[in-house]
């Protein structure tokens, strides 16, 4: 046997932040993770994990298309905030990304679920409701 220690792949120590869950994202030096852009992304991150049933539940390429539509976002929600202050924005670059996060979200397997609006009440049962809770 080799003087060197085996480790074994599926140990925590023998594989990278990113792959054990530690870390969102690969570290770069004098980035800091803990900056508000990288928050919002883990937010997103997350949010699209929960969409689709858990962390737990994803394979390997879903968290790698969720990780993608995190950063095609991010990058979006920076346009429209510079949109909103005045600035200009490259309005055909803005649709590319768009468009790749809607195609993103497809692959990744986002479904927009109507609501079934049958179930809500009309606005004279939902006043009816209210008063005859009010006594």
């Amino acid at each position: 046997m080799p003087r060197h220690r085996r480790l074994n792949p599926k140990s925590k120590l023998a594989r990278a932040r990113v792959t054990n869950g530690s870390r969102l994202f690969l570290r770069l030096p004098g980035v800091d993770g803990r900056s508000p852009i990288a928050r919002r992304a883990r937010d997103i991150y997350d949010q699209l994990c929960v969409d689709l049933g858990g962390h737990d539940m994803l394979s390997e390429a879903q968290v790698q298309l969720a990780r993608r539509c995190a950063l095609i976002s991010i990058r979006c929600e920076e346009m429209e905030a510079e949109s909103v202050a005045g600035q200009h924005i490259d309005l055909d670059l803005y649709g590319k990304l768009t468009d790749r996060l809607g195609r993103c979200l497809q692959r990744l397997g986002i479904k927009r679920v109507p609501r079934d609006v049958s179930l809500t009440p009309t606005v004279d049962a939902y006043i009816e409701h209210v008063n005859a809770t009010d006594t």
